[in-house]
């Protein structure tokens, strides 16, 4: 199903229970051993196979027992209730990572190390970005809340700015490290304070993400 054409591009913000700075961007083991996320993306442009996917919203929780790359997880994904069900199938055929190619993006590198995947549900999804100071927020009633600022400088109070470049990153190639605040409950609950967060222009095509 790689052959799909389909694109989205718009702001993501991802939020995980480790350190700041997130040791699985360096290959590394999660702070504590386990691995809890939550995810949120506002669709500025996209489509799948002539579909439209314009000022649509998803969002996503994670949890693994151990680092992720050695399986065991468990993912519950969220759609935009404002989809139609032709959009609905398309965000399905994305997130699920059935539609990339072979390890090219996050959803399909996510796949292979889930071990359940609850019943997708639909509902509404708030979702706020302020790019300039890097504060996010996002939110589906019932199931996530979670946000978004800048790390703080322990000595001068002051925001500590931190920006990677992955070049052969498979789910961006430049974001900005924040810290993250997230609350999730239902089949994969969260919960922590000063975990670590990221923003980015999200820009994937089947084939990875887009310069």
């Amino acid at each position: 199903m790689a052959d799909i054409d389909w694109r989205i591009r718009g702001p993501e913000i991802s939020t995980c229970n480790c350190n700041w700075g997130c040791p699985c961007q360096f290959n590394s083991i999660p702070t504590h051993g386990h691995c809890r996320a939550g995810v949120a993306m506002h669709i500025d442009e996209g489509h799948f196979d002539g579909t439209s996917l314009d000022g649509l919203r998803w969002a996503a929780m994670f949890a693994w027992p151990n680092a992720i790359h050695e399986g065991n997880g468990e993912a519950l994904l969220i759609l935009d209730e404002r989809a139609d069900e032709a959009q609905r199938e398309a965000l399905l055929g994305i997130l699920s990572g059935a539609t990339s190619e072979p390890g090219a993006t996050v959803f399909n590198v996510f796949a292979a190390t889930l071990s359940k995947l609850h019943d997708p549900v639909t509902a509404p999804i708030e979702f706020e970005l302020d790019p300039d100071n890097w504060t996010g927020h996002f939110s589906v009633p019932g199931y996530m809340d979670a946000h978004a600022a800048p790390i703080i400088n322990p000595v001068s109070g002051e925001s500590h700015r931190a920006r990677v470049m992955l070049p052969e990153g498979f789910e961006y190639h430049e974001a900005e490290f924040v810290s993250s605040r997230t609350r999730g409950q239902g089949p994969v609950p969260l919960d922590w304070t000063d975990g670590h967060g990221h923003i980015c222009m999200l820009h994937m095509t089947p084939a990875g993400p887009v310069d």
